[in-house]
């Protein structure tokens, strides 16, 4: 077990001295055992190579391959779906603190893994190291607050008070079959282990197809749940285009819920085309993207609210659903709080992530890098003043990658 004062929380994005020394020995034992590695799809027991590959290349520098990943056909997608539901009738007749343990088991392995997990996703995403390894820790807690959940709740199985005269009334939570899990780049460790573990704990079979943008952070956690002890075909990996793969899920019948984080518009269409092509209606659970704002009145601390907004629209290059991407501030203090808003984010380190002191690194890939400019632009036409950034960044080594200043825009 680590102990405490390794913890890094997106909170605090404090972090004890000690783990820098770690994480950049990860970070060279990744590009040594990790990088330039091509990777196979497991469906059920099987190692799948198609034949024909992707490549995942970093965002910080192009030049570095991250590794090379299958391109699934839609006749792999369909097998995946039969070995989930192959393995559904073992898994789910596990009792179910026998699969907690299986789940608490993983978040250990995360624990152990979590440098080179942490250096994976700086590699894939262009993350710094805190954020990084944050994303480990929020996916270690996730795991064992469900373990906790289903132990407080003895597994949803309750006996209820009577329903009438004679009558006896028990709760007992039942699994629904073979679930689909769409993960995104943005947290690609965390959000895919929030899905997979919700569905594995209770019962039910995944078949997990991470974002293209980044497929190893995708197959390290598919290794934590294997090496936990979920069987073969209970998780299933896949990788490559979305296309065929959003056509076998929605119209296969032995798909029994589709859990998916992504775009409005990717995760709208899931919805409409699986429930107008299954023979009855099933679940969808779609977290998809926001414009969340912040409001500054003369109430606040100044400094602390400067700091949070910086944090909250730039950690990351803004690029989560949570990011403030719009600011609200009271007129008795907009000049002051905006002036120290422009002082303050002028003095971010922006460069490469793997870094110590870099606090914010490239936007995802080449389509995220074309829309920032796009955005400024319309802001601009639109009647918006740049204070701040609006440019993407050249030069060494800025030119390798996809680098953008944090730019502030007031109406």
């Amino acid at each position: 077990m680590s102990s405490p004062g390794q913890k890094v929380t997106y909170v605090t994005l404090f972090a004890d001295p000690s783990i820098h020394p770690k994480y950049e020995e990860a970070l060279q034992r990744v590009r040594d055992e990790y990088l330039g590695r091509s990777y196979p799809m497991h469906i059920g027991e099987r190692e799948v190579r198609t034949g024909e590959e992707f490549e995942d290349r970093s965002p910080i520098d192009t030049s570095v391959l991250v590794a090379r990943f299958q391109k699934a056909r839609r006749e792999h997608v369909r097998q995946a779906i039969e070995e989930a539901n192959r393995a559904f009738e073992e898994w789910s007749g596990m009792d179910w603190r026998e699969r907690v343990k299986v789940m608490e088991r993983a978040a250990q392995l995360i624990d152990e893994r979590k440098f080179e997990i942490a250096a994976v996703i700086t590699y894939e995403v262009g993350k710094n190291r805190l954020e990084a390894l944050a994303e480990c820790w929020e996916a270690i807690d996730a795991i064992r607050y469900y373990c906790r959940v289903m132990q407080e709740n003895n597994g949803y199985e309750k006996e209820m008070g009577p329903g009438g005269p004679g009558e006896r009334c028990k709760m007992v939570a039942k699994p629904y079959g073979a679930w689909v899990v769409i993960s995104p780049f943005n947290f690609p460790f965390m959000l895919a282990n929030g899905m997979i573990q919700g569905a594995l704990i209770t019962g039910n079979t995944v078949v997990f197809k991470p974002t293209s943008e980044a497929p190893l952070a995708g197959y390290m956690l598919y290794r934590v749940f294997r090496d936990a002890g979920v069987p073969p075909g209970a998780i299933n990996f896949l990788t490559g285009p979305g296309d065929l793969f959003e056509e076998e899920v929605t119209t296969n019948p032995g798909v029994a819920g589709i859990a998916f984080t992504g775009s409005r518009d990717v995760g709208m269409r899931l919805y409409r085309r699986f429930l107008t092509s299954q023979p009855y209606p099933k679940p969808v659970v779609l977290e998809m993207g926001s414009k969340n704002p912040t409001i500054v009145t003369e109430k606040a601390d100044i400094g602390k609210a400067v700091t949070g907004v910086i944090r909250a629209a730039f950690g990351y290059g803004g690029q989560k659903c949570s990011a403030t991407s719009r600011l609200y501030v009271q007129e008795t203090i907009y000049e002051s709080f905006v002036d120290q808003l422009v002082r303050e984010t002028s003095k971010l380190k922006i460069g490469d992530p793997r870094e110590r002191d870099v606090f914010m690194g490239p936007v995802i890939n080449r389509r995220a890098l074309e829309n920032f400019k796009r955005y400024v632009a319309e802001a601009k036409e639109a009647g918006g003043q740049v204070l701040y950034g609006g440019e993407v960044l050249s030069g060494e080594p800025f030119d390798r990658g996809f680098y953008v200043h944090p730019t502030i825009i007031a109406d």
